[in-house]
């Protein structure tokens, strides 16, 4: 038994050298020795390569984790979104202001992402505390459709910021307008020096009317463009004012003085209406926060006067 054993172990002994003879005579340690060193040569090079070209080599966070998971994020929203859904985005970006960095892939991968991360923490804290089924599914339910309307909540925000501060914007921008135009300038001309000489998206607006104009797109549709773009009832009249005056052949300084009368009345009586509605407003803070403040600090001394002569008494 041990003479066999003694064979059965050179002979294992003796299949295992002559595979090593073999990969050493067709060159396998040899390669990878090469591949190790190569590797290492490589590794070195590296770390000694300035800080600028490591950068440049070095994939940052947004590119090795964000740009995959948004892109896995919008390919199954799209599968999960409506055909007009991707019109209606865009729309949205449009009255925004196109925020830098937003897409409307970039919306509908947010819209996604938001939704199942909403889902996995409201499930995550029901489970935590101990909820019931029907608390843990509405939990669950209104915390993903808020994280699926979020960025939809975001854009309409930064919209309805955007178009205040274009209704903001619109008499003075008009009024500037008018004079350019009546000191000798043409319409193109003074919409450039509006653009130059005011800030905000009103001058924004304008400098992508003129960038329109420069590429070929007629003055009309430029101007069609613009109040296509936003909400401000005040800026489609004067567009639909300076498309018919352009088609018609009415003069422009006429029409531009007109617009900026009546822009500058509406502001009058927007401002009017906000102040009408300040006493109704103020109810609710007066009723709720004022009063019963007032009610304790004058009535209180006199309902504690009158508890210690009952008290006494009893």
């Amino acid at each position: 038994m041990e003479l066999a054993t003694i064979l059965m172990v050179g002979g294992i002994a003796g299949i295992f050298l002559s595979i090593m003879i073999s990969l050493t005579a067709v060159g396998v340690f040899d390669n990878e020795a090469r591949g190790v060193s190569k590797s290492l040569s490589v590794m070195e090079a590296y770390s000694a390569a300035p800080p600028e070209l490591r950068k440049e080599l070095d994939p940052s966070f947004n590119d090795r984790v964000l740009t995959p998971l948004l892109d896995r994020a919008l390919t199954i929203g799209k599968k999960l979104t409506p055909a007009d859904h991707y019109e209606r985005i865009r729309l949205k970006l449009e009255v925004a202001g196109n925020p830098p960095g937003w897409t409307v892939d970039r919306v509908i991968s947010l819209k996604f992402i938001g939704f199942a991360a909403a889902l996995v923490l409201s499930l995550l804290f029901a489970m935590v505390f101990g909820l019931g089924i029907a608390p843990m599914l509405a939990i669950c339910v209104i915390a993903a459709l808020i994280g699926y309307t979020a960025p939809n909540l975001y854009l309409y925000q930064k919209g309805y910021d955007r178009t205040k501060a274009i209704q903001k914007a619109m008499p003075d921008a008009l009024d500037l307008l008018t004079i350019s135009v009546e000191s000798g300038l043409g319409f193109d001309a003074a919409l450039s020096h509006v653009a130059r000489n005011t800030e905000g998206p009103l001058a924004g607006e304008f400098a992508r009317v003129l960038q329109e104009m420069q590429i070929g797109l007629g003055r009309g549709a430029a101007l069609r463009a613009l109040g296509d773009r936003t909400h401000v009832p005040e800026l489609k009249g004067f567009v639909s004012a300076m498309v018919q005056a352009d088609a018609l052949g009415i003069p422009i300084a006429q029409v531009l003085r007109v617009q900026a009368r009546e822009i500058r009345t509406k502001r009058r009586q927007r401002a009017e209406e906000q102040a009408q509605k300040v006493a109704v407003k103020i109810l609710v803070p007066l009723i709720f926060c004022i009063l019963p403040c007032l009610f304790i600090a004058v009535l209180g001394p006199a309902a504690i006067g009158i508890f210690e002569a009952f008290s006494g008494r009893l």
